[in-house]
């Protein structure tokens, strides 16, 4: 195969050649409209999950100037973190004069905020439990030219009630450090204080979304774009727990030599990276701990994976080992259904940056024959496009889900051979990384990229910072993998 087959012209995508820059969607036609996203529902429903999705979503994706106020944060600031279940009777007037004061806390910046030009969305976090208090807040925003929507999550599923609650021992700073089972117990009785105050939202409220175990969706009277995007946007959100695994493709001969881009195949150590992925799949990805409630003993059961690729020779030829079988399973909506573990996807939108003209040069032979195109990469890496190129996003996936802001995610290390776990929750995200195929079992990966400027380094520097690195998978912020 000539070195031209490798270099194939650019996917057309449905959007045209000329499709909106990341940098600009949720433009000019709405820059004006505002909304004030209201939480509310008893603890443990997932009010802290969503609300911290939704903001992620709307400032990293669409670029809109997004902030939440959690009250719980300001409770903490104000009276400490680990306060006992008491400090939620709401019979107790002490008690509720503090809990106010953090609430109207939150209620004070949220508008300070909403004031700012160029500000978009604001999210208030709070069980707003009672008619008396959201009309409180919807009193206070009555100053404000900002649609105010009022979302209520509703869980009365056991199951995904007790999973929550031991997710929120695990991450909330509440519970820091605290035994498992005494968390357990004292968050139920926490929750236990609002059974005689709560009141669901209706109609009386205004507009509203209702999400009920996240399998059943209540829309009042939402309108408009930012409102729409977000009613979208929650319906396609998962409350229970799960992993994501994102790999890069296995050395292709494109990386060994230098190259970007092009649709190389993989070299000979790229294929033994796809075997030990496709045995990973098999004992890590497909399975899970399960805990025996009579024995306590822990097993490996099955459960299902999906498998996502781009349409690129090389990333098909990783998957190429992963095995596809048969098994039941049942949904959270416990629907039972027959499952093919693996069952390949094939996207374009997760194809690697087209590199245009560019596409099947080494960065030495860009610099000598574009200096120009190869300037303005360095100087802005997120935005720039090579001429006919399309926009990668493996990369902004990570950030995204980890926190990261969209300028540093250009910058964030993605290595060959390693396997990254993300797990999100309500306060964040965990994660792993497992190092399948070592630099020392590997002659060349030809992965190194040109030094940038010192600002991109300082980027670099922060992008990377927030997990630990094993020997084998240090890399120099100055040449991070390219992508």
């Amino acid at each position: 195969m000539s070195s031209n087959d490798y270099n194939p012209t650019p996917h057309v995508i449905p959007e045209g050649e000329n499709a909106t820059p990341l940098g600009v969607v949720g433009g000019e036609c709405t820059d004006s409209e505002k909304l004030i996203i209201v939480m509310c529902g008893l603890p443990a429903t997932g009010k802290t999950h969503i609300a911290n999705r939704i903001v992620r979503y709307l400032s990293f994706f669409l670029d809109i100037p997004t902030k939440i106020f959690n009250v719980g944060d300001y409770r903490r600031k104000l009276y400490g973190a680990q306060l006992p279940a008491a400090f939620f009777d709401h019979s107790n007037e002490a008690f509720m004069s503090k809990r106010l004061e953090a609430c109207d806390g939150a209620l004070e910046d949220l508008i300070s905020f909403m004031k700012e030009d160029g500000v978009r969305v604001g999210v208030l976090d709070s069980t707003n439990a009672n008619r008396g208090r959201r009309d409180h807040i919807r009193n206070a925003l009555n100053t404000l030219e900002c649609k105010v929507v009022f979302l209520e999550c509703i869980v009365n599923d056991d199951y995904v009630l007790e999973s929550n609650i031991r997710n929120i021992h695990l991450n909330t700073p509440d519970y820091k450090g605290m035994d498992a089972v005494a968390a357990f117990e004292d968050f139920k009785k926490r929750r236990e204080n609002y059974f005689d105050v709560y009141e669901h939202v209706d109609n009386k409220d205004g507009a509203h979304i209702k999400i009920i175990n996240n399998e059943t969706f209540v829309v009042y009277n939402v309108r408009g774009y930012l409102p729409q995007k977000v009613v979208h946007f929650v319906m396609n959100l998962h409350l229970l727990p799960r992993e994501f695994y994102l790999s890069r493709h296995g050395q292709s001969m494109y990386n060994l030599e230098g190259k970007i881009g092009g649709d190389s195949g993989l070299s000979e150590a790229g294929l033994e990276y796809a075997r030990r992925l496709a045995d990973f799949a098999k004992d890590v990805v497909a399975t899970e701990v399960k805990v025996d409630e009579e024995t306590g003993e822990e097993k490996r059961v099955a459960r299902p994976a999906r498998l996502w690729t781009s349409t690129l020779r090389r990333t098909k030829e990783t998957a190429q080992f992963i095995k596809k079988e048969k098994m039941t399973f049942k949904w959270d909506n416990h629907d039972e259904v027959t499952w093919i573990q693996f069952k390949g996807r094939a996207r374009r939108n997760l194809d690697e940056l087209y590199a245009g003209v560019c596409d099947g040069l080494t960065y030495q032979e860009i610099k000598e024959r574009f200096p120009e195109e190869f300037a303005r990469r360095q100087e802005n890496k997120l935005t720039y496009r090579y001429p006919r190129a399309h926009q990668g996003i493996h990369r902004l996936l990570y950030a995204y889900f980890m926190g990261l802001s969209r300028e540093e995610a250009p910058f964030v290390s993605i290595p060959l051979n390693t396997i990254i776990e993300i797990r999100p929750h309500a306060y964040g995200c965990t994660e792993k990384r497992y190092v399948l195929l070592s630099k020392e079992e590997m002659l060349k990966d030809g992965q190194d990229e040109p030094i940038t400027s010192m600002p991109m380094q300082e980027l670099s520097d922060r992008a990377n910072s927030h997990h630990p690195r094993s020997e084998s998978t240090s890399i120099d912020p100055m040449n991070p993998p390219s992508f």
